[in-house]
C-alpha cells in the first residue's frame, strides 16, 4: 500500500528538523561550557593530541585534519576559522588557543593558510578540559559511531560569560558580549553564597561587558535591560585622547575593522564632512592602536570628536541577545540565569568527579583489604601458593581459606616478593588507612551541598588569581545625545551663493589680508555664464533666511550649506530649498532665534520692515516675503537707512520713516530715481562713515555728516563720482568692521583693511581697491 503525505507537511517537518539541527548542532553555544560543537571538538581533539600549553606547537592543518576525521565532518575552512577566532586576542577576551604565526589582524587581514600556522591549547583552556577523564560529563558517539566525544566540557571557567558568543541560527540569533573574569567569578561566588541575590546586586559586581579591544560603554540602561530581560542594546565608543593639535584614537569598538575606520575618516575629511583636519595616519604597532588625526590651527577639537562618533564606526551599537542552549533547547537568559546554569553544571561535574574518585578509592581499598589479609597470614599464604598445582587452584584455595573474592585473590597472586619487606608492608598499611579516611571524606562531600559549593568557590578564587586581569572597557553612566547642532563649530563663515544657485561656506581664515589694489585670489570657481548673487557673513550655528528675487523667503540651518575650500564650486542650493525656474537668492540673513526685524527693499523702490518671526514657517517650501521683486534685505539695526544708486547718489533717512508691514504688503516708496538710474544697495544702521564700492574695484570712505538727512522718496545727493573707469556703484554701507571682503563676478576675492581705503569727499571717485572688480562685498 502506497503511503501518501501532503507535500506541505513534509516540507514543514523537514525544515523544522533542519532548523533544530542548525540550532543545536552548529550555531548556538551550550550554556554550560559556552562552546559551539565545532569549538568543543577542536579543544577536545587538541587535548587528545596532547597539545597542552607546555608542549610544542603543532601545525594547524594537522589539528584541523584530526577534528574533521574524528568529530566534525564539515568543511575544513569552518573548523580552521573557529580555531583562528579562539586564538585572536582582539576577538576573544580570554583566548583558548595559543597560536603561532599569522592569525589575522584587527585590520581585517585574514589568517595565513592552515599549513603555515601552528597552535596549542592556551593555559586557560586546560581548565575547560580538566577532569574530563573522570566521568564528569556524558560522552556520545561521533558521526560514524566509531569514537566517543564529550557532549559538554567540564569547564571550570565560566566561558560563556567571559568570552561571549555570537551566531545566527534559523529564525534566531545569539550575541553574548564578553565580560571580565574577576567580576564574573566574584558574581558567581556571591550567587553561591546567596541564591536569592537580585540582579541589581549582581550588577554591582558585574558592571557590564568587558571587550578585548577596550572602548567606552555609554549609558547603563542597555546593560540593565540585557541583564534583566536577556536582550538589550548598548552604545560603544572608541577611546580618544587629545594631544596638542591632534586627536589620537587609542581604542576602537569591539569588532570594528581598524583599516576601514581609518579609510572612512579619510573619506569624510576628503568630502568636507569632517573639517579642520590636515592629515590622518595609522601609527598602530605592537604597543597598541594609535590613529592620529592632525588638526589645523584653531580647530574645534570637541566638534571633530563628535563628528567622528556620529559619522564613523568609532561609535557603534552592540545588540545583546543572551540566547544559549539549556538542555538542548534555545533559551534567552538573564545574567542570574546564566550564572545559575553554570553553577548547576559545576555542581554536577564535581559530584560526578567525586563519585568517580570514590569508586576508584573503594576498588583500591577492596584490593588492599585482600593484601592485608595475605600479609597478616603470609606464611600460610605462601604455603597455599607453593602447594597448588597451578594459578587457578591457588586462586580457589586462597578464596576459600581467607574468604576473598576473585579480584582480591588475583591481586595476591600478582604481588611481587619485594612487597614482603617491612617498609613495603608499612606503606601498604598506611595507604589502607589513608584511603579509608579519603573514602569517608568523599562520602561526606557527596552528602553536603555546602562542601561542594566550597570546592567551587575555591576553584573560582584560584582561577581569578591565575587568569584574572583589570577591566579594559570603561562604563560611563550617561552621555548627551549627539545632535546635528553639536557637530557644528560655532564660527563665522563667508557665504557665497551664485545666480545659478551654487552655495558654499568658506572659512574666513582661508584668506589673508592684502594691500588694496591687488587682484586677489580665487574665492569661487564659477560655471559658464554664472555670477555672484549673494555674499554674506553668517554664523554656522544660526538659522539662515534666504530671500529671492521673486519675493519669497526660505530658511535652512547655516551648517547645511557645506563648508568648502576656496576653489570648490559649491553645492546646488536647490538641494535645500525649492526654488522655481529663474529664481535666485539675493540676500541672506543669519539669525539665532527668529528675533528682531528685517528691512526689505524691492527693485521698484518700495521698502518695509517685517518681523523675522513671520518667516519661521518658511523652511524649504518658502513663503511670500513681498509681492514685488526683492532687491536687498538687511537686519534692522541702528536708526538710519541709506540707499545708494548705480550712478552714485545716496539717500539717507530715518529708520522710523519705514513702516512695519506683514509679509504680503508691498511697503512704501523708498527713493525717487533719476533718469537712467537704478537702485544699487541699501543698509540700515549707525556710524560715522560710509564705505562705497564700485563694480570696477574703486572705493572710498565718506563721513556720514557729509550727507544730510532727508525724508524717504527723495532723490538723494551725490555720494561718489561715477564714470567709465569706476563703473557703477555696487555697495554702500556704514563702516562697522575693520576689513572688507570683496569678490568679483569672475570669482576673484580680496580682503583689505578698511582704513587703507582713503577718506574722501562726496564728489570723488575714490581709490582702487581690487583690480579684479567688485560684484559683492561684506564687512568682516
Amino acid at each position: 500500500m502506497e503511503v501518501v503525505k501532503d507535500i506541505s507537511e513534509e516540507i514543514k517537518s523537514s525544515y523544522i528538523d533542519y532548523a533544530m539541527s542548525v540550532i543545536v548542532g552548529r550555531a548556538l553555544p551550550d550554556v554550560r561550557d559556552g562552546l559551539k560543537p565545532v569549538q568543543r571538538r577542536i579543544l577536545y581533539s587538541m587535548f587528545e593530541m596532547g597539545l597542552l600549553s607546555n608542549r610544542p606547537y603543532r601545525k594547524s592543518a594537522r589539528i584541523v585534519g584530526d577534528v574533521l576525521g574524528k568529530y566534525h565532518p564539515h568543511g575544513d575552512q569552518a573548523v580552521y576559522e573557529s580555531l583562528v577566532r579562539m586564538a585572536q586576542d582582539f576577538n576573544t577576551r580570554y583566548p583558548l588557543i595559543d597560536g603561532q604565526g599569522n592569525f589575522g589582524s584587527i585590520d581585517g587581514d585574514e589568517a595565513a593558510a592552515m599549513r603555515y600556522t601552528e597552535a596549542r591549547l592556551a593555559k586557560i583552556a586546560e581548565e575547560m578540559l580538566e577532569d574530563i577523564d573522570k566521568d564528569t560529563v556524558d560522552f556520545m558517539p561521533n558521526f560514524d559511531s566509531t569514537l566517543k566525544e564529550p557532549a559538554v566540557l567540564p569547564a571550570k571557567i565560566p566561558n560563556l560569560l567571559i568570552n561571549g558568543a555570537s551566531g545566527i541560527a534559523v529564525g534566531m540569533a545569539t550575541n553574548i558580549p564578553p565580560h571580565n573574569l574577576r567580576e564574573v567569578c566574584d558574581a558567581i561566588i556571591a550567587y553561591i553564597k546567596d541564591e536569592d541575590i537580585g540582579i541589581e546586586e549582581l550588577m554591582k559586581i558585574v558592571r557590564g561587558p568587558d571587550f578585548p579591544t577596550g572602548g567606552i560603554i555609554v549609558g547603563v540602561d542597555g546593560i540593565r535591560e540585557a541583564y534583566t530581560k536577556g536582550r538589550g542594546k548598548i552604545t560603544l565608543r572608541g577611546r580618544v585622547e587629545v594631544e596638542d593639535s591632534r586627536i589620537v584614537i587609542r581604542e576602537i569598538p569591539y569588532q570594528v575593522n581598524k583599516a576601514n575606520l581609518v579609510e572612512k575618516i579619510a573619506e569624510l575629511v576628503r568630502d568636507g564632512k569632517i573639517e579642520d583636519v590636515k592629515a590622518v595616519r595609522d601609527e598602530s604597532d605592537r604597543e597598541g592602536i594609535r590613529i592620529v588625526i592632525e588638526l589645523r590651527a584653531g580647530a574645534n577639537k570637541d566638534v571633530v570628536i563628535k563628528k567622528l562618533y556620529k559619522f564613523t564606526s568609532l561609535q557603534t551599537t552592540f545588540g545583546i541577545i543572551n540566547l544559549a542552549l539549556v538542555n538542548n533547547e534555545p533559551k534567552i537568559l538573564s545574567l542570574k540565569e546564566l550564572i545559575s546554569e553554570f553553577v548547576k553544571h559545576r555542581r554536577d561535574v564535581i559530584k560526578r568527579k567525586i563519585k568517580f574518585e570514590l569508586k576508584k578509592a573503594e576498588e583500591r581499598l577492596h584490593i588492599l583489604k585482600g593484601l592485608k589479609v595475605a600479609l597478616e597470614n603470609i606464611d600460610e599464604t605462601v604455603k597455599i601458593i607453593k602447594e597448588s598445582e597451578n594459578v587457578a587452584v591457588a586462586r580457589e584455595r586462597l578464596m576459600k581459606r581467607f574468604g576473598l573474592d576473585e579480584t582480591q585473590a588475583n591481586s595476591i597472586l600478582h604481588m611481587r616478593l619485594q612487597k614482603l619487606t617491612s617498609i613495603e608492608i608499612g606503606l601498604l598499611i598506611k595507604e589502607f588507612e589513608d584511603l579509608s579516611k579519603r573514602i569517608k571524606e568523599l562520602k561526606e562531600i557527596l552528602e553536603s551541598k555546602k562542601r561542594i559549593d566550597e570546592l567551587i568557590i575555591n576553584e573560582l578564587e584560584d582561577i581569578k588569581k591565575r587568569f584574572g586581569d583589570e577591566r579594559r572597557t570603561e562604563i560611563i553612566k550617561e552621555a548627551e545625545e549627539i545632535l546635528r547642532e553639536d557637530l557644528i563649530a560655532e564660527e563665522e563663515n563667508i557665504l557665497i551663493i551664485t545666480k545659478n544657485g551654487y552655495a558654499k561656506r568658506i572659512d574666513i581664515n582661508a584668506f589673508r589680508t592684502q594691500a588694496r589694489g591687488g587682484v586677489g585670489i580665487i574665492g569661487a570657481v564659477l560655471r559658464d555664464k554664472d555670477s555672484i548673487s549673494c555674499l554674506s557673513l553668517i554664523k554656522s550655528t544660526d538659522k539662515l533666511l534666504l530671500f529671492t528675487n521673486k519675493g519669497r523667503c526660505y530658511w535652512i540651518n547655516c551648517y547645511e550649506v557645506p563648508k568648502l575650500d576656496r576653489i570648490a564650486k559649491g553645492e546646488s542650493i536647490r538641494r535645500f530649498v525649492n526654488l522655481s525656474k529663474g529664481e535666485y537668492v539675493v540676500s541672506a540673513i543669519s539669525t539665532e532665534n527668529f528675533d528682531g526685524e528685517v528691512i526689505i527693499l524691492t527693485q521698484s523702490g518700495y521698502i518695509k520692515r517685517t518681523d523675522i518671526s513671520e518667516f519661521e514657517n518658511a523652511k524649504k517650501a518658502g513663503v511670500v516675503a513681498s509681492p514685488d521683486r526683492i532687491l536687498n534685505v538687511k537686519a534692522v539695526e541702528g536708526s538710519d537707512v541709506i540707499i545708494s544708486t548705480e550712478r552714485g547718489y545716496i539717500l539717507k533717512f530715518k529708520l522710523n520713516e519705514v513702516p512695519k508691514h506683514g509679509r504680503s504688503a508691498k511697503g512704501v516708496k523708498a527713493i525717487k530715481l533719476r533718469e537712467n538710474d537704478a537702485i544699487a544697495w541699501m543698509d540700515c544702521g549707525d556710524g560715522k562713515e560710509i564705505l562705497i564700492l564700485s563694480e570696477r574695484g574703486f572705493g572710498k570712505r565718506c563721513r556720514i555728516d557729509r550727507f544730510r538727512t532727508l525724508t524717504r522718496a527723495k532723490m538723494g545727493v551725490v555720494g561718489m563720482k561715477v564714470n567709465e573707469r569706476t563703473g557703477r556703484v555696487v555697495y554702500s554701507e556704514f563702516v562697522r568692521a575693520k576689513r572688507i571682503f570683496a569678490i568679483s563676478n569672475g570669482g576673484q576675492a580680496i580682503m583689505v583693511n578698511i582704513d587703507e581705503i582713503s577718506l574722501q569727499g562726496r564728489d570723488s571717485m575714490g581709490v582702487i581697491v581690487s583690480k579684479s572688480g567688485i560684484a559683492k562685498a561684506v564687512q568682516i
